[in-house]
């Protein structure tokens, strides 16, 4: 039986780690956390809030997924939203999930961010 996810992964293009780092550390507020060093040395950078974590990892031949895409639950969807806007992010509404507030945002490389916020 399936008990819980223990990570999401994503793609990002070669050599975007520092800008990952700005994305998700400095506007999501997620941590970095270090990646075993067989791993490490793939590139790529591993991010935690609580007990979510997300994988990006290095593709040579990067396509953002403009679909598929992890869902975030966040504490403040207006409040980060503004965060993203004036970071210069557009920020789409969501088409409604029950329960929930909904947004969208790309990433720096092009991939879907969902946000969503209970009710």
């Amino acid at each position: 039986m399936i008990k819980a996810a223990h990570h999401v992964q994503i793609s990002i293009p070669v050599g975007a780690e520092d800008k990952a780092r700005e994305f998700y550390c400095g506007l999501l507020g997620m941590t970095e956390i270090p990646k075993p060093p067989v791993l490490a040395a793939r590139g790529g950078c591993w991010f935690r809030t609580g007990p979510v974590q997300l994988h990006l990892g290095i593709e040579a031949e990067f396509r953002p997924a403009k679909k598929a895409h992890p869902a975030l639950v966040v504490d403040d969807l207006d409040e980060l939203s503004r965060r993203c806007v004036d970071a210069g992010i557009e920020v789409r509404d969501g088409d409604g999930l029950d329960g929930y507030r909904q947004g969208y945002v790309d990433d720096p490389f092009g991939n879907r961010i969902e946000l969503l916020e209970a009710q």
